[in-house]
């Protein structure tokens, strides 16, 4: 392709992100062109110089692709980190546009997804659809049932309100699920119900589970697996209920 088109569409179209979240990322700075920041609704060519976060976006379009990663502790899954820390892109294979969808903290661990597919990352990472995130908590202290029950409740974090959809107790912890994705959000809610979380690992997003994968692991989704991820009232009640006992064998 020669022709100009909106910087939007081609950020899109390389599979960054859907068009709406490529103009919150041109807002925000961190889309350059030729090395000057980028502005809304400019128009780029294939000879133009694209970055995000200073990572080189492709010009063509690229083939939509998405992977489940078992993310180790002490990885970071922004595109650039000026510390140097290891990133979730170092564990897997070099596609262009692949990035990580949402968020996971350097200190948790667990299922994370990553995809060439911008309209898969705003369909999971948008508050309106709703799909669920599932964790294990370990905590200082054992969580009262009373304390879970405030979960479902609400607490109050200095952002708003947050509520769990789900609460449930482990072993030195709680398995908790929710439906927002606010920075560190899990944590946040467990301290403020007086239980700091020592280490947190994620083993759903949607209808997709960890299941058996180890620390470090990466898998290409099937197309089962996408149809399980976006719409989990459709997976038989016997699949889930056998995944739900995998999870409570290996980190109950």
């Amino acid at each position: 392709m020669s022709g100009a088109e909106r910087l939007q569409k081609r950020l899109a179209r390389a599979g960054v992100a859907s068009r709406r979240a490529a103009e919150a990322m041109i807002t925000a700075g961190r889309v350059t062109v030729n090395g000057v920041p980028a502005t809304l609704g400019q128009s780029v060519t294939d000879a133009d110089d694209i970055r995000v976060d200073g990572q080189l976006i492709a010009s063509e379009a690229v083939e939509r692709r998405t992977f489940a990663l078992y993310k180790p502790r002490g990885y970071v899954t922004t595109a650039q980190d000026e510390y140097g820390r290891k990133n979730v892109l170092d564990a897997m294979p070099p596609l262009p546009g692949l990035h990580p969808v949402g968020r996971l903290d350097r200190d948790s661990e667990g299922l994370l997804l990553l995809t060439t597919d911008g309209d898969l990352t705003l369909t999971l990472t948008h508050p309106r659809y709703g799909h669920e995130k599932a964790y294990r908590a370990w905590t200082e202290g054992q969580p009262s049932a009373e304390a879970l029950e405030a979960l479902l409740e609400g607490v109050k974090l200095e952002d708003g309100v947050a509520k769990a959809i789900s609460a449930s107790p482990a072993t030195d912890g709680a398995f908790v699920v929710l439906t927002e994705g606010r920075k560190r959000q899990v944590r946040r809610m467990l301290e403020a119900i007086g239980h700091p979380v020592t280490r947190l690992m994620r083993y759903r997003v949607g209808g997709l589970w960890l299941g058996d994968m180890d620390v470090g692991e990466y898998r290409e989704l099937t197309p089962r697996d996408l149809q399980d991820l976006l719409h989990p009232q459709d997976t038989p009640a016997q699949v889930w209920d056998r995944q739900w006992e995998r999870i409570q064998r290996r980190w109950g």
